[in-house]
């Protein structure tokens, strides 16, 4: 047990703390719907996404009536959709399951699909004051340099003993207050480069800091490796000024939003390569208008590189009945990954 370790960055969060209005309410559904959106996203980023969900549905119920698309789209730019609809899933349950209710222990919390351990012990000791502590990158960083823990974060050992250490540091008494404390301090002081070392309330007792270990610690064992894929998008478009469309329903990135025609190949291709496509072909005829030459876009997700290439084709054709298809003054109606959104807003259609 360590009382100043949790006293020292306690006082410091009084004094420095960012007013976030997720940290002015108790109401665990807020505090759920904030806790989904900043998983992988910047408070910065996160911030008017979390505004807009609470101003459209301001209670479980109205998030899990909401049709999947509307909710995709409202999520439109944040990445990782699969965020999006685990959190409407989830509302539909705690809407059948709890009526409506928002579970209140730990272990109903984590029952919620896209809640982990940590999304658990942050909603379960910020709604309801419970003592579970928190465990994110920015509590490994903090414990693993002031305590001097070498053991890698991402692996099982190491998971256990942070989660131990955590817990034992946790102030029982007031655990919502302290999580909150050391994820802000990990956030704004205790940083992955440069953290302010110099002004640091913890730097008399940080092991790290005495001995020059700041940027070693915390210590990773796996490398991310990063893959590439080619990505070749169509906009068509038929004589009736309608653009196709789908959606899409693969376990890969984006599922359930929509999508333009696409060739996906291994290597960056020459369009008069892609217009050989037979898929393609079936669409266009024979008697098509290059509208506009490609348009390129590189889009970076965290373990994937895009290049990507767009063109848009004026067909001489009617799709069929079946085809998936939408208006040309409609298509941002429809929830599309933000690379499509960012190419659909700078491409100009006749």
């Amino acid at each position: 047990m360590d009382p100043e370790f949790g006293r020292k960055i306690e006082q410091w969060y009084t004094k420095n703390k960012r007013n976030l209005p997720w940290r002015e309410t108790t109401n665990p559904y807020f505090i759920w719907l904030s806790e989904i959106i900043l998983q992988q996203t910047r408070v910065e980023q996160g911030l008017s996404y979390y505004e807009a969900f609470v101003k459209k549905y301001p209670i479980v119920e109205k998030l899990a009536k909401a049709k999947e698309e509307e909710v995709l789209k409202l999520w439109q730019g944040l990445g990782y959709y699969s965020r999006a609809r685990n959190l409407h899933l989830s509302a539909k349950l705690i809407n059948t399951k709890f009526n409506g209710n928002f579970p209140c222990t730990y272990n109903q919390i984590i029952e919620l699909k896209g809640v982990g351990t940590y999304t658990a012990a942050a909603i379960a000791s910020f709604a309801y004051n419970l003592p579970h502590a928190v465990i994110d990158g920015n509590v490994y960083r903090v414990l693993s340099r002031v305590y001097g823990i070498k053991t890698p974060i991402d692996s099982s050992s190491g998971k256990k003993q942070f989660e131990e250490l955590a817990q034992v540091l946790l102030n029982k008494k007031n655990p919502a207050l302290y999580n909150q404390a050391i994820m802000e301090f990990g956030s704004q002081m205790c940083k992955p480069v440069n953290p302010n070392c110099t002004v640091c309330v913890l730097k008399s007792k940080c092991f790290a800091f005495e001995r020059g270990m700041v940027a070693a610690l915390p210590v990773k064992e796996k490398k991310t490796k990063v893959r590439k894929r080619y990505f070749n998008y169509f906009l068509l478009i038929d004589k009736k000024g309608d653009v196709l469309y789908n959606k899409r329903t693969a376990k890969d990135i984006w599922q359930g939003l929509n999508e333009l025609f696409l060739i996906e190949t291994d290597e960056e291709t020459e369009l008069y390569q892609l217009l050989k496509n037979k898929n393609l072909l079936k669409i266009i005829g024979k008697h098509y208008v290059i509208e506009n030459k490609q348009h390129k876009l590189k889009h970076i997700l965290s373990h994937q590189h895009l290049i990507t290439q767009f063109t848009i084709i004026k067909c001489n054709t009617i799709f069929s009945k079946e085809a998936s298809k939408i208006k040309q003054s409609n298509m941002h109606q429809l929830a599309w990954p933000r690379l499509i959104d960012k190419f659909l807003s700078i491409c100009t259609l006749a």
